[in-house]
């Protein structure tokens, strides 16, 4: 019998993504938390799974994937009764492909980190405008992305929309898109907020997160 294990850590948006995942296609797992401020990702055990010390981390009978990007994908080949949450349409997947790699090297890695971490693990208390306006023009490009779909892939829900969303709601901690201005990205976060899994998924991780960022008080450079 097919056992899966989770490693992550519920603060971590990456982590959250594959727990959307793992939600979606019905899929028992065992969870095991790695508290990464705890340094318990560098653990000589941990990192025989993943050298990379990094959260999530898949464990599928005895075999070790990291990245949650990559997680995801293997998830739904492996164990998805269709192929809606990673379309096996060359060009559709090509397309998710882009929105988990836009998420990976842009949203999370550079605008996210790029945020937090000064805050977090250095213990400054401003954001840059710089960097505000790189977020901003990361929400204009998500608006651009649901022009003309309900989610940010197309038509239908992908693993894209499950990545994109823990992050861009992790952001929208540090700066709220407005209304107005971002109609589409807002009508979207509120479809996969009421997606009967998302919050038994990400609900106890996005608390702490927002907990953990109003402890820095943080303020934006005007």
């Amino acid at each position: 019998m097919t056992k899966i294990i989770l490693y992550g850590f519920d603060i971590s948006p990456p982590s959250r993504a594959v727990k959307l995942t793992l939600a979606a296609l019905q899929l028992p797992y065992e969870y095991v938390i790695v508290n990464t401020f705890k340094k318990e990702q560098n653990s000589p055990e941990y990192l025989k799974k993943n050298p990379q010390h990094t959260v999530p981390t898949l464990e599928d009978n005895g075999k070790y994937i990291s990245d949650s990007h990559a997680i995801s994908a293997y998830l739904v080949k492996k164990y998805g009764k269709d192929s809606s949450l990673y379309p096996s349409d060359v060009f559709q997947s090509a397309i998710v492909d882009q929105r988990l790699h836009y998420d990976s090297s842009t949203l999370f890695t550079s605008i996210w980190f790029g945020i937090t971490k000064p805050l977090v693990l250095a213990g400054k208390t401003q954001i840059e405008k710089a960097k505000i306006a790189e977020l901003v023009e990361a929400y204009d490009l998500l608006e651009t992305f649901l022009a003309s779909n309900n989610y940010i892939a197309g038509p239908d829900l992908t693993i894209a929309d499950f990545s994109i969303v823990t992050t861009i709601s992790a952001l929208m901690l540090l700066l709220m898109p407005d209304s107005s201005k971002y109609p589409k990205l807002n009508a979207w976060l509120k479809r996969i907020q009421e997606l009967p899994y998302y919050k038994e998924a990400t609900g106890a991780g996005a608390d702490e997160l927002e907990s953990l960022l109003k402890s820095t008080n943080f303020t934006i450079e005007s």
